[in-house]
């Protein structure tokens, strides 16, 4: 995992009012990684509500007023823009942070109310990942098997991307995030758009198509 996977990731989080620990300064190469070692992120939520729902497996920012405590590992394979069901079944060191004791080592870091004795039992765990296959049954057969392996929730790249973009204000100074301010960059001489600008070209082209005279 590059150092920009896992800013995209922050950036996402803090955008989205959450408090966000890194679990390490170092990238482990050349050993299987100790418990400690297999969660990326750590993120709490100060403004969670208690009385809300669970949070949708697939996590966009309307989502994450549900999530209090949550451990994130992020999985930036960016050759390919999705990850199959045999992709997840050749790789089971994607699961490796879903293990008890992996889960147990990363509570410790939240805090717990003191009306709650021992370890929080609603924190969530949260795989970041490229996507998943669009067309069934592929699809389907993700979501189940990252379900069964205990993932709670998933959240894509491009889903992140599209926030941060759309969140960025091309008047402020990100000095302070290089990720930001070079979305800002993007954003100021036009090579990158709101969101929600590309869907009027869209939107445009199908009214013109709808017209009686082209009937």
């Amino acid at each position: 995992m590059s150092a920009i996977d896992e800013d995209i990731v922050r950036e996402y989080f803090e955008q989205n009012g959450f408090l966000v620990r890194q679990a390490r300064k170092y990238q482990v190469q050349a050993r299987r990684k100790t418990s400690d070692e297999e969660v990326d992120l750590l993120v709490y939520n100060p403004a969670f509500r208690r009385d809300g729902r669970k949070p949708d497996f697939f996590l966009f920012s309307t989502e994450l007023p549900f999530i209090d405590r949550a451990i994130v590992v992020v999985k930036g394979w960016h050759t390919t823009t999705h990850f199959t069901p045999a992709m997840l079944k050749s790789s089971p060191e994607i699961f490796t942070f879903l293990e008890e004791n992996v889960v147990k080592d990363a509570s410790r870091f939240f805090p717990v109310d003191p009306d709650e004795p021992g370890n929080h039992p609603g924190i969530t765990k949260i795989l970041v990942l490229p996507g998943l296959p669009t067309v069934e049954p592929f699809r389907t057969q993700s979501v189940q098997m990252l379900k069964e392996r205990g993932v709670d929730a998933i959240v894509s790249f491009r889903t992140m991307l599209l926030d941060i973009i759309d969140k960025v204000e091309i008047n402020r100074n990100y000095r302070k995030s290089d990720t930001l301010q070079l979305v800002r960059i993007l954003k100021t001489y036009d090579l990158l758009k709101d969101p929600q600008l590309d869907l009027l070209p869209e939107r445009a082209s199908s009214s013109r198509r709808k017209l009686p005279s082209e009937d």
